[in-house]
């Protein structure tokens, strides 16, 4: 029980400042490459390893997260996380080894994992109707965080800081946000409550076994979102490391600040424009809207695949964009890629709690979990030095998104949509399906 009344909206906030903060810290790195690169050595390739490196625990670590906030409850996952981030952002403010460094920066990267334990704790206070407007505002405003990081921290620890403990702006920036995770943890823990009901809670609690895991990662809804996430939040993550990079590299702007300035657009229409994708979602269904007659009756579903093809257009036009030499006119497009990625996300996570709301931790660690894979590998692609420039990658990853969108169109199907949380990969469980709009 948390140390004042909780409500659905108090809850929203508590998990919304959360996730905020995690972003934060988990691209904290992103506005420093170019003072970090000079100090260890690195080359712009591995810059693009180091920009990987920050998701390469998060499918995993999401995936088991979302189930243990569906086992224990969401505050104490929560704190926990939070608490162990705040630890080893704090050491590695002090590494001299890059090795160290690396490996104490991987394990402060999984604040990323924190994602799926709010949507878990938000979708255990709101009703079905409200559920992709709700996720939207906390996933939105969460992910802006990336975006606070870029705007605040040159700024706050910029290349004259000069601290008690640090001359150097990044470490400083490092071991104080290490500080604010571990406050943040702590308030979460005493102020969170899990459910919005205890029967809630227990049901949810009872339906957090193995056998109910492996049931709802298989089912088509499932795979077919988690892929889906991929191309939309694997997409954003892999921008929110690299585009900093990018906007110095490719234009020659060697001005920090006005580098990380250009690369916090994209994440402030990713983060702020997402409540708008579970807003219509929201819409959709409950209006029972069809604006893609070929998935008749599939609200939710139509929305979602209005989007993914969004993505694929705008990343066309960022390679368009980047050609023209321009980088006013790269910095708009790559707003607009940001646009594409929060209406998708919204939409994604308006489906998941309405599709598996008993559920809704697992579901969501499988489809936070694998969406983070975009995330490891399409920096690698960016940063190739196989590419003819820095502006191609981005329609190659648009080109390796088209197999993904056709999967969820098979899917989407009326006949194949309406069992796809009861058929799977893994066969079915030959009851029939729940409605999710």
């Amino acid at each position: 029980m948390g140390l004042i009344k909780m409500t659905k909206w108090r809850t929203l906030l508590l998990a919304t400042i959360g996730f905020n903060f995690s972003f934060l810290i988990w691209f904290s790195f992103a506005p420093f490459t170019g003072p970090m690169a000079e100090e260890f050595g690195l080359s712009l390739a591995e810059i693009g390893i180091l920009a990987s490196a920050a998701i390469w625990l998060a499918p995993f670590g999401r995936i088991l997260t979302g189930w243990l906030s569906d086992k224990f409850g969401a505050p104490v996952v929560f704190a926990i996380v939070l608490g162990y981030v705040g630890v080893f952002s704090m050491a590695s403010a002090f590494a001299e080894s890059y090795t160290v460094f690396f490996i104490e920066r991987l394990i402060v990267a999984t604040a990323g994992i924190t994602f799926v334990i709010g949507i878990q704790h938000v979708s255990e206070w709101f009703e079905e109707e409200n559920l992709g407007m709700a996720e939207g505002i906390y996933a939105g405003v969460g992910n802006a965080g990336a975006a606070g990081g870029a705007l605040i921290l040159p700024r706050v620890f910029g290349a004259d800081w000069s601290g008690p403990l640090f001359q150097s702006n990044w470490r400083a920036a490092f071991f104080y946000t290490g500080i604010v995770s571990i406050l943040l943890a702590f308030a979460y823990y005493f102020l969170g409550e899990a459910a919005a009901t205890d029967e809630r809670r227990q049901a949810t609690a009872d339906n957090a076994t193995l056998k109910q895991w492996v049931h709802t990662a298989t089912r088509y809804g499932t795979v077919a979102l988690a892929l889906a996430y991929v191309m939309s939040f694997g997409l954003e993550l892999s921008m929110n490391g690299w585009l900093a990079t990018y906007y110095r590299e490719a234009f020659n702007t060697n001005n920090l600040v006005l580098a990380s300035t250009f690369a916090a657009t994209f994440s402030i229409a990713a983060g702020l424009l997402r409540p708008i994708g579970g807003y219509v979602s929201d819409v959709l269904a409950r209006k029972e809207m069809d604006i893609l007659p070929m998935f008749e009756g599939r609200y939710r579903e139509q929305w979602t695949f209005v989007s993914l093809s969004f993505i694929v257009v705008a990343m066309l036009a960022m390679t368009l964009a980047g050609l023209s030499g321009a980088v006013l006119i790269a910095v708009a497009a790559g707003f607009m890629v940001g646009m594409a990625c929060a209406f998708a996300e919204g939409a994604i996570f308006a489906q998941v709690p309405a599709m598996f709301p008993n559920s809704s931790g697992a579901v969501a660690g499988v489809v936070g979990g694998v969406g983070t894979i975009g995330g490891i590998a399409y920096p690698l692609v960016y940063s190739s030095v196989l590419l003819p420039n820095l502006h191609v990658g981005y329609a190659l990853v648009a080109a390796t998104m088209v197999p993904i969108l056709l999967l969820n169109a098979w899917v989407y199907r009326p006949h194949i949509a309406k069992r796809a949380t009861v058929d799977g990969f893994l066969g079915s469980s030959g009851t029939s399906a729940p409605a999710d709009d």
